[in-house]
Order: structure tokens, then C-alpha cells, then sequence
């Protein structure tokens, strides 16, 4: 069982820079990949990045690549997304998530992760 808590959100200018933090409890956490999603009103919630459990392989969806950076810290137990060049559509609630498989090629799917935080809201500003 593995508890997920997303802190560090809020209202920033465009242009601006965010980091989220994705706390986690159990001691599993090294054993799990993590992504982060995110959904805006009205829209499905998509991809936005995702980091292997060892943190040597990063996958990023094409709208934030370059801007947005996933990484972790097993001994924390805390994943991070540093958010930069904001724009107003990254605007939605941002979730984090733990997959329990280490040998997937894909973690882009939101349907295969095991547990979810209660997200945390980005809003960007015009």
C-alpha cells in the first residue's frame, strides 16, 4: 500500500515556474515507477511525465517537453516536477501516481497505475 500526497501548487504568472512534490508513504517506494497527470475542467486526464524506479529513465508527453522536468528521491520518498516556462494551458488539477510494474516499456497510461494522490491545483495566469 503505498499513500500519495501532492503539495506545491498554485496561482503563477505566465512564464513563471512551479515545483510540485509527490510525498509518499511505505517503504516500497524504490520498488514503484511514478507519473504525473493532469486534468483540466472538461478534458480527460492525460500524461505529463513519468520516472522509472531507479530515476535512470524519464518519459515526458510532447507539450511539456523541455519545460517541464520529473524527478525523485527514494530516500525522501518523494517524487518532484519542476515546472518551468509556464502557460496558461498547463492549467488543470495535477496528480501524481505510483505503478507497483518495474518492467514496463510504457507508463504513459493512466489506467495502469495502482495509486493516486488527491492532485494539487496549477493555475496559470495570462
Amino acid at each position: 500500500q503505498v499513500q500519495l500526497v501532492e503539495s506545491g501548487g498554485g496561482l503563477v504568472q505566465a512564464g513563471g515556474s512551479l515545483r510540485l512534490s509527490c510525498a509518499a508513504s511505505g517503504r516500497t517506494f524504490s520498488s514503484y515507477a511514478m507519473g504525473w497527470f493532469r486534468q483540466a475542467p472538461g478534458k480527460e486526464r492525460e500524461f505529463v511525465a513519468a520516472i522509472s524506479w531507479s530515476g535512470r529513465s524519464t518519459t515526458y508527453a510532447d507539450s511539456v517537453k523541455g519545460r517541464f522536468t520529473i524527478s525523485r528521491d527514494n530516500a525522501k520518498t518523494t517524487v518532484y516536477l519542476q515546472m518551468n516556462s509556464l502557460k496558461p494551458e498547463d492549467t488543470a488539477v495535477y496528480y501524481c501516481a505510483a505503478d507497483a510494474d518495474r518492467d514496463r516499456l510504457d507508463y504513459t497510461d493512466y489506467t495502469i497505475y495502482n495509486y493516486w494522490g488527491q492532485g494539487t491545483q496549477v493555475t496559470v495566469s495570462s
